[in-house]
């Protein structure tokens, strides 16, 4: 097991369709880690491909180590009008289990901030957290990140629930 890797051991670009098992993988280990969830594998690699093959929803990023993938994040896109410019969304992150606390989260998030910086028409990173996830807070807020005055709200169409819901 690695003790720690220097930043300059990283590297961060922008993932391609080589990394689509990998990105599977990871969203895949991500879920039942996070949320304790067995993805759909078919409708995950529908998902992935659709990001890959294209950059009008978004763009994963991925961490490298001596080659191989250890980490990524998906950015996708919210346009404001108030601002008249994008917020990046961060989703989906996953750093492979040995190399976590090492920076590898951090060299993703500094990549993505001086990209997004340089676009000049992106205005901020956004990313939503669970809110027992105490060490996830905590190395967000580490970043200067800070919490939203915003709580969220979702309805989840595949349940059929919310007609349900909606009626009562």
């Amino acid at each position: 097991m690695l003790s720690s890797i220097s930043s300059s051991d990283v590297q961060i670009r922008r993932a391609s369709l080589t990394h689509l098992e990998t990105i599977i993988c990871f969203n895949a280990a991500m879920a039942q880690e996070t949320e304790g969830k067995a993805l759909d594998v078919d409708l995950l690699r529908s998902g992935v491909e659709s990001v890959l093959n294209g950059n009008d929803l978004g763009f994963y990023l991925v961490a490298e180590h001596g080659g191989r993938p250890v980490g990524q994040l998906l950015i996708t896109y919210e346009w404001s009008d108030w601002r008249n410019a994008f917020f990046w969304w961060i989703q989906s992150v996953y750093v492979s289990p040995e190399y976590r606390r090492m920076g590898v989260y951090k060299a993703l998030h500094a990549h993505a901030a001086v990209e997004a910086r340089s676009q000049g028409n992106v205005c901020g990173l956004r990313l939503y957290v669970d809110k027992d996830n105490n060490i996830a807070q905590g190395v967000y807020a580490s970043l200067s990140m800070r919490q939203a005055r915003y709580d969220m709200y979702e309805i989840e169409f595949e349940t059929g629930q919310e007609e349900q819901d909606a009626v009562r």
